[in-house]
Order: structure tokens, then sequence, then C-alpha cells
């Protein structure tokens, strides 16, 4: 079983739209995910903008990739390095701990991820 940033069983970040690289509503990561969809995060429209920006276009809707389009509110696993991009610039979107994968941990601080908890 997956563990969070915690250490405890990693639990669901969001269903409704249904996120995570595997698109089964949990942040895991695999071999396959260069991206490292790890960080559960609750949209800003700071973040949203950020993200587009930077040429992450989050809030358009991309149908033919199970992409609904993102609003503020809306709960997303993130790559973790774009997490960490927005973390250094003062726009990181906030965490739910229990929905980040502990591989969050790799990349990024348990420090930086607490300051930004839900």
């Amino acid at each position: 079983m997956d563990k969070n940033v915690l250490g405890t069983p990693l639990i669901s970040c969001c269903l409704e739209p249904k996120t995570g690289y595997y698109r089964d509503g949990f942040c895991n990561t695999g071999i396959d995910d260069t991206g490292k969809h790890v960080v559960c995060a609750i949209m800003t429209e700071e973040f949203l903008q950020f993200s587009k920006s930077k040429g992450n276009d989050l809030i358009t809707p991309m149908p033919f990739y199970q992409f609904p389009g993102l609003k503020a509110g809306d709960k997303w696993c993130l790559c973790v390095s774009r997490w960490k991009e927005a973390y250094l610039k003062g726009v990181a979107p906030p965490v739910l701990l229990e929905a980040t994968h502990e591989k969050a941990l790799k990349y990024v601080s348990f420090e930086s991820l607490l300051e930004h908890k839900v």
C-alpha cells in the first residue's frame, strides 16, 4: 500500500474531477509518470494563472486526455516540480498531506509542504 508524506496510508485526493496520473483519484506515481504527479493540492486562481503562464494550462478542458479543466477550489494531483516552482515564487496552492504521496519528499521538504497544509 502506498504511503503519504505522514507515513500513513495514502488517501484519495479527488474523484470529482477524477485526478491522478492514472485517473484513479490517488496521487500515485510509476515509472511512466515522468512528471511525478504526487502532490495533492487545492487549486487557487493565483496558482492556476501561474501554471498557465508557465505553459501548463490547467484551466482549459481537454477531453481527449480526460481532463475537465480546473477552477479554484478543485483538488488535483500536481507535478511535484510545478508545486515546488510555485512554492519558490510564493504562489503554491494548499496541500492535503494525507493524499500527497511520500515520493514528493524526494523533491520538496516536509517543512515546505507543512507550511501549506490544509
